[in-house]
């Protein structure tokens, strides 16, 4: 790896009089870092998704070809994301995070002034592939600053940059249509969410740290007092295998963990909700549901931030009420989700579409982000990377381009009803995983009691 990216050398020791104070600013400056650094992912990927419409009219483009122009980047983004995330294990998070967001801000400006398809095709490849350097360092740090007992809601904090990026894109683009005019639609759609990305860059290098030990602390099972059921886990996680290679750390720690294998294939049916869902929304809104450009934008920011309240909610009871167990949450909502699928798709009034794209997109993101949670506790912290890798790897090559390109596919070939038919599959299986996922978590919570007593 070459040196701007690996991790720095230890600091020396704080003082132990220094050590809670210094852990308290440094956790909370990295789930800022994090936080908003990912938001900013999403300010330069989320734009695509919004252009679409235009790129439908200049380049006339059917809907698959579309579909399979938002699966090159979805692809190209799942390979990366589960080498970047894998790779991220061995890496400074905070500048591995840094180069990837500059990398995709570029890609954007680049395709401000592209103007034939196959140029578009490749530069989303880029923006894929860039992308995937992201997500790792984001639950690496989490994994790194906080203790199993508080990443619920931690992890739901975190999980929520993307909703506010994801929602911010439209009012961003609008202000760049506003300041650019609606003939230089590309520069609105993709510079200008470029500048505000490279703007975030800078502040993920100033407040994301490295580990506790990098940073001249001990380690957070040291700092933080965690309840008896957790020291099994904070022995694993106390000895990194420092001499493991990234290939042996997957294939130890991850590749034969079926409970690693579990949570990814929740992740796969989500996604393919939530993209079938997000992609489409904007075609599907203005050319069936005759909505305008600025009822779109609206409920397009209502999808992705509707999700807020609720996910700080889940994560809360996640960790308070469920007592640690992600599952149970995840399942209610993807059984909520299957009935506000139907309604958004057999609608005939505004109000109750905008109402039903409004609670898928409340409860969409719950099953997410507690499977990612749910991923930073099947293994051990220094394989969370790898873990991310597998999850977000499958995730996206199989979940989100389903959820595109076969929703595509079955507009074309049968029309709308057969795009929600594939939704309403994909929420039942997932409920399945969830559920295997719930049973391989207490599975291990068994065995963590069992290690204890022993």
């Amino acid at each position: 790896m070459i040196s701007f990216l690996q991790p720095k050398a230890a600091a020396a020791r704080v003082a132990p009089e220094q050590v809670q104070k210094t852990y308290k600013l440094f956790r909370m400056q990295s789930l800022l870092g994090v936080f908003f650094g990912y938001m900013a992912y999403y300010i330069v990927r989320n734009n695509f998704a919004l252009s679409t419409p235009h790129l439908k009219n200049e380049l006339h483009l059917s809907a698959t070809e579309v579909g399979l122009l938002s699966s090159c980047m979805l692809i190209a983004y799942g390979i990366s994301k589960g080498l970047a995330s894998s790779l991220s294990d061995k890496a400074s998070p905070k500048r591995f995070m840094a180069l990837g967001l500059l990398l995709c801000a570029l890609v954007n400006v680049m395709m401000g002034f592209s103007t034939a398809f196959w140029m578009f095709a490749v530069l989303v490849v880029l923006n894929g592939l860039f992308q995937g350097m992201g997500v790792g360092p984001c639950f690496i740090t989490i994994a790194h600053w906080f203790p199993r007992k508080e990443r619920g809601i931690v992890g739901a904090v975190w999980n929520i940059s993307h909703n506010l990026g994801g929602g911010i894109v439209a009012p961003i683009v609008g202000v760049g249509f506003a300041l650019a005019g609606s003939d230089h639609w590309q520069a609105a759609s993709y510079q200008v969410p470029a500048a505000i990305a490279i703007v975030f860059a800078l502040v993920i290098l100033a407040l994301v740290k490295g580990s506790p030990t990098n940073e001249g602390l001990p380690p957070v099972s040291e700092i933080v007092k965690d309840a008896s059921e957790e020291k099994s886990q904070q022995r694993q996680d106390s000895q990194p295998p420092e001499d493991m290679s990234v290939w042996n750390i997957f294939k130890n720690y991850v590749l034969f963990n079926k409970n690693a294998w579990f949570v990814s294939f929740v992740d796969v049916f989500v996604y393919m909700v939530r993209f079938g869902m997000i992609s489409w929304l904007p075609i599907y809104l203005l050319n069936v549901k005759q909505f305008t450009k600025e009822e779109m934008s609206v409920a397009f920011l209502i999808f992705e931030w509707a999700a807020i309240p609720t996910t700080l909610l889940a994560g809360y009871l996640s960790d308070k009420l469920f007592k640690g167990y992600r599952m149970p949450p995840a399942i209610i909502s993807m059984i909520l989700i299957f009935f506000c699928i139907i309604g958004y798709w057999q609608s005939t009034s505004l109000f109750w579409t905008v109402i039903f794209a409004a609670i898928v997109g409340c409860l969409i993101y719950i099953p997410q982000f507690l499977a990612s949670v749910q991923t930073m506790e099947v293994v051990p912290a220094f394989a969370v990377g790898s873990a991310v890798g597998l999850r977000g790897f499958l995730s996206y090559i199989l979940g989100a381009s389903l959820g595109t390109t076969l929703f595509g596919v079955a507009v074309d070939m049968v029309g709308w009803n057969g795009g929600f038919y594939v939704l309403l599959v994909a929420a039942i299986c997932c409920v399945v995983f969830c559920i295997l996922t719930h049973l391989g978590a207490k599975d291990l919570e068994r065995q963590r009691k069992l290690a204890v007593q022993s």
